[in-house]
């Protein structure tokens, strides 16, 4: 490419060939080029119409980190981080509208669930559309295609059939080492003769609902129940207070939504118990225990399964959440 010289200073013009007028001329160069550059970009709160969609209202702005409104946000727009609203709008094209199509269809339709899907289930798929709106579906792969799956355990032979909820690919064994959940174990074991000085107060008390239990089994069998399917049990808590700022204590104990238990677990003389499956294999159920020559007795507590990621966790924990 030939420039004019005229277009150059005069000092280039005389002094073309040596090495200091080569690079004034490469840095006249960068600066006219930076000023075409920037002389081509949008200003704030300035839109190309080119490929939007004529008419289209689909925007999103944020203030503070606000959600989307009944309005389609697009996947490729920035939140603001500061406290004032972005001068910038972001507009959704028809490219990535097109896009988006088809993952939205896979991903929020309702016709993924099969025809005999329970209204439980729907249920939790609709809590987890709300999740993912509220916050992202990102790291929600596997809890999507175990709702979607659900319906199909009871017609497999498998080790692993809850009832409740399944997350696929989540390794089952007999038991699991004490380096899954290390803090948790040793706090339990450190806390154990205050646990066990606190449940025998409570055994003295008598073995009826009045005072706590319940599950009342012909040999014996009994349950004084501290969380309840997520929800705190206030009177035996305060029968049990270290017993209770243990729990609290534990890193992985599930005690915000409907999956997680925790309480003293009785068994008279001669009572046995039958197999079953639990409601989700999402956690673990720790042992403490067990306690006294006569009847067994053991605190059992639910733990998150060590495979089960933070972002699965607080999901699940709004899935399930005791007040849906």
């Amino acid at each position: 490419m030939h420039w004019p010289v005229n277009t150059l200073p005069a000092y280039i013009e005389m002094d073309v060939h040596s090495l200091s007028g080569l690079l004034w001329t490469l840095a006249l160069l960068f600066l006219w080029h930076c000023y075409r550059i920037g002389s081509d970009m949008p200003m704030p709160g300035h839109i190309h119409a080119g490929k939007l969609k004529s008419g289209s209202r689909r925007s999103m702005m944020s203030r503070g980190g606000g959600g989307c409104g009944a309005t389609k946000c697009s996947s490729r727009s920035k939140l603001s981080r500061g406290d004032q609203m972005s001068p910038f709008i972001s507009m959704k094209t028809e490219e990535d509208e097109e896009r988006g199509q088809d993952y939205l269809a896979t991903v929020l339709g309702q016709s993924l669930f099969p025809a005999q899907a329970t209204a439980e289930a729907r249920k939790r798929y609709a809590a987890l559309q709300e999740y993912a709106k509220r916050y992202s579906w990102v790291g929600m792969g596997r809890i999507h295609k175990g709702l979607r799956e659900q319906m199909r355990l009871n017609d497999h032979s498998a080790i692993q059939k809850p009832h409740l909820f399944f997350l696929p690919d989540v390794p089952s064994v007999p038991f699991f080492p004490r380096d899954a959940h290390k803090h948790d174990i040793e706090v339990l074991e450190a806390s154990y003769p205050a646990i066990l000085a606190e449940f025998k107060a409570v055994y003295q008390h008598g073995i009826e609902p009045k005072s706590g239990w319940t599950c009342i089994g012909p040999k014996g069998q009994a349950v004084f129940p501290l969380y309840s399917a997520g929800v705190c049990v206030a009177g035996n808590c305060r029968s049990c207070p270290y017993t209770y700022r243990t729990l609290l204590s534990l890193r992985t104990f599930i005690s915000s939504n409907s999956l997680g238990s925790a309480g003293f677990w009785l068994l008279g003389p001669g009572a046995t118990l039958g197999s079953c499956y639990g409601p989700t294999n999402t956690r673990l159920r720790c042992h403490l225990g067990p306690a006294d020559a006569g009847p067994r007795v053991i605190l059992s507590v639910d733990l998150w399964h060590p495979n089960v990621a933070a972002a699965e966790r607080q999901a699940l924990d709004f899935m399930f959440s005791p007040d849906l």
